[in-house]
């Protein structure tokens, strides 16, 4: 009886340990910054209100970033957009060796746009020195066509132009806590996005097969991280948005969710 007693609960706990987590705010994952990492914010030291810490910087613009405490009583990173305005976490002075790294963050989206058509949203973007091109790991866009808003790697300014690969086998999901992960390596320029770890291999970029120009596309080596929101037209529906941020990580291996 103890014998199978004990094989019950080692079941039981495996069963937990190898879960995909779908609550950020979940005890589990509190002191998420306790291995060593390139980065990483998980907001549980931070005072709450107007986010203000020496770790990174604030870029805005017609929107706010709030530290909140989350209903399982651990702390979020609140963003707040007005229209096409902009908030993001900047992660300055950043380097990764080899320039090969990979990125983590669980989020939750009040509601995306449903117009203007095509309204185009970032909420990952990496830049850097070698290469113009505004890397966008994190993004997507109101496809009226369809119609749908979906997740979508895309880049901009750059020789590649301004472009953004959204796929309809990535469609966004509304008021609900995920977990996305994505990775830059410039083997061949590569971009790859997991969502509650598990690949989208239509979620890709790479030198050759991107949604931009017919041209090479280049990965810069990367000194800045942007982590928020930002849409890029005016006249938007809804007219805010409103998204929360937890568990944020840049490491030179994947951390899983």
């Amino acid at each position: 009886m103890r014998s199978l007693l004990a094989a019950l609960t080692a079941l039981t706990v495996g069963v937990t340990v190898g879960s995909v987590p779908s609550d950020a705010a979940d005890a589990a994952h509190r002191g998420s910054c306790t291995r060593q990492m390139l980065f990483c914010e998980d907001f549980e030291r931070l005072p709450r209100g107007g986010a203000s810490t020496l770790d990174w910087g604030i870029d805005t613009r017609n929107g706010t970033l709030t530290v909140e405490r989350a209903r399982r009583g651990n702390q979020v990173l609140h963003i707040h957009t007005v229209d096409n305005g902009r908030a993001f976490l900047r992660v300055d002075d950043f380097a990764a060796p080899g320039n090969r790294f990979y990125g983590r963050m669980r989020l939750r989206v009040d509601a995306f746009p449903t117009g203007p058509d095509w309204a185009h949203f970032t909420l990952v973007e990496a830049t850097g020195t070698g290469s113009s091109e505004i890397v966008r790991p994190i993004g997507g866009q109101y496809a009226p066509t369809v119609p749908g808003i979906f997740w979508g790697v895309g880049a901009d300014g750059g020789p590649t132009g301004d472009w953004t690969n959204w796929r309809e086998s990535a469609p966004v999901v509304e008021d609900t806590w995920q977990c996305f992960e994505w990775q830059l390596d410039p083997a061949d320029n590569r971009v790859a996005v997991w969502i509650d770890g598990v690949a989208n291999p239509e979620l890709t970029a790479s030198t050759t097969e991107h949604g931009g120009n017919d041209v090479p596309f280049v990965l810069p080596t990367v000194n800045t991280v942007k982590i928020g929101w930002q849409l890029y037209q005016g006249g938007t529906t809804p007219g805010e948005f409103d998204l929360w941020i937890d568990d944020i990580a840049l490491s030179t291996r994947r951390l899983g969710c």
